[in-house]
């Protein structure tokens, strides 16, 4: 057992004090006595040095083994460990003895409540919605891994105001504490993609010990959200863009069963006529398929990492065929030390196909398309001016651009371009193969990969179609970029 010197820890000054109060009451006893004539005033004077000399040093051993205890009991409540010392008293001993019992006792329930704060935490974490626990002044206490991941770190200690900006959801945090029953309310989330929510509010009957009095539980209903919308939408778009293919193939029909029965020209023109509308048919569903498909998993921000020269080389490659029917040159400059991506190879291969192919379809005859990939190093856009609102990109993002040398698109279409079945041309965009939602695919795969989609044209000049992926995005998944928009 380690050993520490007492003298050093007694203050001389109040060891002094205490043998002086210490020795006055039997130097008045016998001061008393010799006085009396019981005993010889020597006698009482050597008596009264022996009893002070030994309390001075049953003092000094007492007050040292106080002090010491003093001393292991500030060190606990700093949480330091205490060294043990060899008391000289039997009390600085029992104290002492006391105090190491305490000390273990208090490390044991520090340990469980650090191991039950653990497992809280590990249990909130493996929650997949977000939870906040508040205290019954709506601030925050703590938070689990999701929720971290929706609204951001250092939440602890903030005000759920300013946290999770919805009066909604403050008014009905309002009613729970008032009425002491759960709440549960709907509210929308804009950014960086708008989602869907379904907070349930739930007060305790008591509040723990680390202050939590209300527990507020995020559902994510996006998905549940699109679908129906989407729904809805398939309903309202896709049997309008379906009725006019029905309705000719059942007119041909009608027409081959009866005048044109045995006409082997007509029927041959017929069938060639009803063949394009039942493929275009085929086209409208793929591309409904794959806008629903994408806008289901939109607020994902993908993880896996992707070349992007190899990714645009590939798509350039399957699209030179169509290039060769209408006699357009593809002429790519895509820069050769790009970053890896993050991405899914399949929806991003999709986005630039269906922009690259737009532009060799809608483009001038003979011409050319422009493909160009690189590093932004100006914090500029792909034309070379300052992008608008969401255009404003960081140095270092990836910029891709394609161009045409089309009769361009006047400013009052640009807005509407990636609405859904939205045509300038309808007649032509139905001659050339076009369903009306390749753009929209084009929009929502952007959004997914928190890209910046940016338009810009004027008629006779051609169209840029740009996308701005933020640099970080390789390296944060959970990196927020701006929605897509248009200039």
């Amino acid at each position: 057992m380690a050993r520490r010197e007492l003298s050093s820890a007694v203050p001389m000054g109040r060891w002094l004090r205490m043998v002086g109060i210490a020795a006055a009451p039997p130097a008045l006893a016998l001061i008393i006595l010799a006085a009396l004539g019981l005993i010889p005033l020597g006698v009482a004077a050597l008596s009264w040095l022996g009893l002070t000399v030994i309390n001075a040093a049953a003092i000094y051993w007492l007050l040292g083994d106080l002090l010491h205890t003093k001393q292991d009991m500030e060190q606990m409540a700093r949480g330091e460990e205490i060294t043990p010392v060899s008391a000289r008293t039997r009390i600085g001993r029992e104290m002492a003895q006391a105090l190491q019992r305490l000390e273990r006792e208090s490390r044991l329930r520090t340990d469980r409540m650090v191991s039950d704060h653990d497992g809280l935490e590990h249990a909130l974490n493996a929650l997949p919605g977000p939870v906040i626990l508040l205290n019954a002044r709506q601030t925050v206490v703590r938070v689990n891994r999701a929720a971290k991941s929706l609204l951001g770190d250092a939440l602890e200690g903030r005000d759920l105001a300013a946290v999770l900006r919805n009066p909604d959801v403050i008014a009905a945090l309002d009613t729970a504490a008032q009425s002491d029953s759960g709440q549960d309310v709907a509210f929308t989330l804009q950014s960086p993609v708008q989602r869907y929510f379904s907070a349930h509010i739930e007060p305790l009957t008591q509040p723990a010990a680390d202050g939590t009095a209300i527990v507020l539980a995020l559902v994510d209903v996006t998905a549940a959200r699109r679908s129906d919308q989407m729904r809805a939408d398939f309903i309202a778009n896709a049997s309008h863009e379906i009725r006019t293919p029905l309705a000719t193939l059942s007119g041909f029909i009608e027409t081959l069963r009866g005048p044109a029965k045995d006409d082997s020209e007509a029927r041959e023109r017929f069938l060639t006529i009803m063949s394009q509308h039942a493929e275009r048919m085929t086209r409208l569903v793929e591309d409904l398929l794959s806008l629903s498909r994408i806008e289901m998993n939109e607020h994902t921000t993908p993880t896996d990492q992707l070349d992007l020269k190899e990714l645009l080389a590939s798509v350039i490659d399957s699209l030179q065929w169509r290039a060769k029917e209408r006699a357009v040159a593809i002429d790519s400059d895509i820069e050769a030390a790009l970053p890896p991506l993050l991405g899914e190879a399949g929806e991003l291969a999709q986005l630039f196909q269906n922009l690259i192919d737009n532009a060799i379809k809608y483009g001038r005859e003979n011409g050319s398309v422009h493909i160009r990939a690189w590093r932004d190093t100006s914090g500029r856009d792909g034309s070379g001016t300052m992008g608008n609102r969401g255009n404003r990109g960081n140095t270092g993002d990836i910029l891709v651009t394609i161009r045409d040398e089309g009769e361009g698109i006047a400013r009052e279409h640009l807005p509407r371009l990636t609405e859904r079945f939205y045509r300038i041309d309808t007649a032509r965009s139905r001659e050339l193969g076009g369903t009306g939602l390749g753009l929209a695919i084009v929009k929502h795969i952007a959004n997914r990969h928190r890209a910046t989609l940016t338009i810009e044209s004027e008629p006779g000049q051609g169209s840029i179609f740009s996308l701005r992926f933020a640099h970080e995005a390789a390296e944060q998944p959970g990196s927020k970029r701006p929605d897509t928009t248009l200039s």
